[in-house]
């Protein structure tokens, strides 16, 4: 497994008939990835930060390499120490040199392994890239062993916008209720303004409150709109035996995103919206991307305030886990796309039978082979 360039990026490769995608060694973002290599519409469907190729100098590691999906501990912007600790912004993981492990193949599965050593809380990472033959999916693994104590944690997976407004449906399995940002998200003395009010609670994503009297609510199931604002919102939810799911529907290139978490381990999902509302280098005003990150964290608040006593926390939700112990905790994670058909519309359901999901709209479906057992059982992907 040889380095490549990649959007200024040195990054492992990994591809079958179905995916191929890219993990940079900085962070180990996962992006490009392109689905459907089969068909006659290949789907690409991650951001890759446009200040890449640029040149320019960031103090925040994670920034650097920004793009795709990448896995956070301790998720958020650690804005207070917790317990000594000082963990840059998204971890160590998020934006670290990482280092290969192994790269496996087969006949059905290909496999890519990569260890990370942590140092402001000791411990080590891996992580597994997985794609199967048939599937439109690729299969991560993450596994952490140390690293003692408590600590939130999340996926960050971040899509690209259509230019078209409302080109972008967003669509998601029940949640038990959302929240604003619990604060002022994005600071206008920072050149950063936001549009939804600070920690209001609502129970969908087409009616969220906002700052503004005379636009009392805001349709954040659909994106980009409003241009000019960027703000965060995180949705619960409780336990269950049954995956979680989110879509994001592409109207105009007509391809279906989904992921798919245990919402026993990860019960929050934040979402990031980021339509031209930062203009202070390198974002520019000009950065326009979807975040949807799946986790067990308060916000982006970080570790102090995930692990600490919160309004998420007293609700009976948890925003953080405990590490450390005899075994590692292993936390799977399945994303995937498809092309669909025109006129195909927002999910509106989905239906899993034995490693097989079926997305319907108003207007049709989409039955996908995914072995989605694989939250729930790691090692099946393995077998297969």
């Amino acid at each position: 497994m040889k380095l490549i360039q990649i959007h200024s990026q040195p990054s492992w490769v990994i591809r079958n008939d179905d995916v191929a995608l890219a993990v940079t060694r900085l962070g180990a973002h996962m992006a490009p990835v392109t689905f459907c290599r089969a068909d006659r519409r290949p789907v690409q469907p991650y951001f890759i930060s446009p200040w890449q190729n640029e040149g320019v100098r960031l103090s925040v590691p994670c920034l650097v390499p920004l793009r795709g999906d990448f896995f956070c501990v301790p998720f958020g912007a650690n804005r207070a120490p917790y317990r000594g600790e000082n963990h840059p912004p998204h971890g160590e993981t998020a934006g670290s040199a990482w280092s290969l492990e192994d790269y496996r193949a087969n006949q059905h599965t290909r496999s890519l392994r990569l260890r990370l050593q942590m140092h402001v809380r000791p411990g080590s990472i891996t992580r597994e890239f997985s794609v199967v033959q048939g599937h439109n999916v690729v299969y991560s693994c993450t596994e952490i062993e140390g690293f003692d104590g408590d600590a939130p944690f999340a996926h960050h997976a971040i899509l690209r916008m259509p230019a078209r407004e409302r080109g972008l449906l967003i669509s998601t399995s029940p949640f038990a209720f959302g929240m604003t940002y619990p604060g002022m998200f994005s600071n206008p003395a920072a050149r950063e303004y936001q549009l939804l009010a600070p920690g209001a609670t609502f129970k969908r994503l087409t009616r969220v409150p906002s700052l503004y009297r005379t636009k009392r609510y805001v349709d954040y199931s659909a994106f980009p709109r409003p241009a000019g604002f960027t703000d965060l919102v995180e949705l619960f939810e409780k336990p269950s035996l049954h995956p979680s799911w989110v879509t994001a529907v592409n109207t105009d290139e007509r391809w279906l995103w989904f992921a798919l978490k245990n919402p026993s381990m990860m019960p929050g999902r934040v979402l990031w919206i980021e339509n031209g509302g930062r203009h202070a280098p390198p974002w520019n005003g000009r950065v326009r991307c979807l975040g949807i990150e799946d986790g067990c964290m308060f916000f982006d608040r970080g570790i102090a305030d995930s692990c600490r006593p919160n309004p998420i926390s007293r609700w009976g939700i948890a925003t953080c886990t405990r590490f450390g112990g005899k075994k590692p905790v292993v936390v799977p994670y399945i994303q995937g796309a498809a092309n669909i058909p025109k006129g195909f519309g927002r999910v509106t359901d989905a239906d899993f039978e034995p490693s097989e999901v079926t997305f319907r709209s108003a207007t049709g479906r989409v039955r996908l082979p995914v072995c989605h057992e694989f939250l729930f059982n790691p090692s099946r992907v393995s077998a297969l």
